[in-house]
């Protein structure tokens, strides 16, 4: 248990039965009533985003996330196998919780899994991964950054788009996030 005096970014809270990251929060005293606290939560596992406001001094049950660096082994069936570099663990992780991060992820990639109570809540990757492109159209003479894209299958299997400079075999860097390209890797 908490009060919400020791709200700060990160922190995860159990509300209802469920758990919510505090993305924001400010501290408000008005001239007039007693002091509260606004915050922004996020749902840890749907990603759902909600406002809420406490009063000053109010007990928050806080619930106890670890957040580990982990390699990804290999896929599983649909879960993902991640292995923990001090313990040797191996954790199977559901491709639902994995997500979207699931189109850049290359065996021995390192990331960082938060667990709760044994359940794996979500996979954050690193900002930027460098993949090879397995397939592109041939660039042509005369192709320029500044002149379009076309779209790129990488190592993984993910499709981006590239400029039109870009060959197969080209290393690139790539944000994870989005999915958009950075620059090529020499």
């Amino acid at each position: 248990m908490a009060t919400t005096n020791d709200l700060k970014n990160g922190l995860v809270l159990n509300l209802d039965g469920q758990l919510w990251a505090v993305t924001e929060f400010q501290h408000v005293k008005p001239g007039k009533g007693g002091a509260f606290v606004r915050t922004t939560l996020k749902n840890v596992l749907s990603g759902k985003v909600v406002d809420k406001t406490f009063n000053a001094g109010t007990k928050v049950e806080t619930a106890t996330v670890d957040k580990r660096n982990m390699t990804y082994l290999y896929k599983d069936g649909t879960d993902f196998v991640f292995m923990d570099g001090d313990t040797f663990d191996q954790i199977h992780v559901p491709e639902a919780t994995v997500g979207g991060g699931a189109d850049y992820l290359l065996e021995n990639t390192e990331a960082v899994v938060a667990v709760h109570d044994g359940t794996p809540l979500y996979v954050e990757l690193p900002v930027t991964l460098e993949l090879v492109v397995q397939h592109t159209d041939p660039g042509l003479q005369g192709d320029r950054s500044t002149g379009g894209t076309k779209p790129a299958t990488l190592e993984t299997g993910a499709q981006i788009q590239v400029p039109l400079f870009i060959n197969t075999g080209d290393k690139l860097k790539v944000d994870t996030r989005d999915g958009r390209y950075l620059g090529r890797v020499n």
